[in-house]
């Protein structure tokens, strides 16, 4: 018996073999969970997806495309879970995405508006809209995740608009926290990852330069790796959990209690 064992729900994000998401979804699976995966529309990205689905070692995955910037397409995913399911233990939100060019070239002040509010509505709006449509569907007792960054609090050179979205995500998950507790005892809770190398991370300005810092800096003298997120995942997404929410779980080596 695992940590998950019983219970189903929804992994959003798995779009590489590196991805936090895939590594979420490794751990829940491990533990027993039954995972079912969106992808961006399209037959590409499906057949990405699937293919990551079932190295992960699930058969004839359950798979729904689904665009986070369309609140019919968030809406259809949910309906059709609850038309075939009637009912889900928990939702991962691994979903962001700012203009790259406005990560590694521009200056964050000069930010255009399209692209600060792409950024917002895609990383943090969508983590609001999910648990909206979620609640017709979480289990008494089920448990939401997303993923968050160091950058949300501090100032992170290169991360810019992106660090404001991940902001915003965070005050998010307090006020979707209350609802979803008060409506359907329910939890929601962010985990703040370390640095990963992921496909989405190159977007970043001067990434290699934060991997290295780490471990000069963190009490455990090392970078994190994504099989930890998947882990600490399993934990919140779990009954383990089941008195804590609202909160940001740091997962990365210790760096974020350091003054210097």
């Amino acid at each position: 018996m695992g940590l998950m064992t019983g219970k189903r729900g929804l992994v959003t994000g798995v779009l590489h073999e590196t991805s936090i998401a895939t590594a979420i979804a490794r751990s829940l699976l491990r533990e027993g969970a039954e995972c079912c995966f969106t992808h961006l529309p399209g037959e590409k990205m499906e057949r990405r997806t699937r293919r990551i689905a079932e190295a992960l070692g699930v058969a004839n995955p359950w798979l729904q495309p689904m665009d986070v910037g369309s609140d019919e397409e968030i809406a259809a995913c949910f309906a059709r879970m609850g038309a075939e399911f009637g009912s889900i233990d928990y939702v991962v939100h691994c979903i962001a995405f700012a203009d790259k060019d406005w990560l590694k070239l521009g200056k964050f002040a000069a930010t255009p508006r399209a692209v600060f509010a792409n950024a917002l509505d895609i990383s943090a709006y969508s983590y609001m809209a999910m648990g909206h449509h979620a609640m017709s569907v979480l289990k008494d007792g089920g448990s939401m995740i997303g993923l968050s960054y160091y950058g949300a609090e501090k100032a992170v050179p290169g991360y810019n608009v992106m660090g404001v979205a991940k902001a915003a995500l965070e005050a998010s998950n307090r006020y979707l926290a209350v609802e979803l507790g008060r409506g359907k005892n329910a939890r929601c809770n962010l985990i703040s990852a370390g640095p990963i190398k992921t496909l989405s991370a190159g977007a970043v300005g001067g990434f290699d330069e934060i991997l290295n810092r780490i471990p000069q800096t963190a009490p455990l003298p090392r970078n994190i790796v994504a099989d930890e997120v998947g882990d600490a995942a399993a934990f919140l997404l779990s009954d383990l959990s089941r008195g804590t929410t609202g909160q940001v779980l740091y997962v990365d080596s210790g760096y974020s209690i350091m003054g210097l």
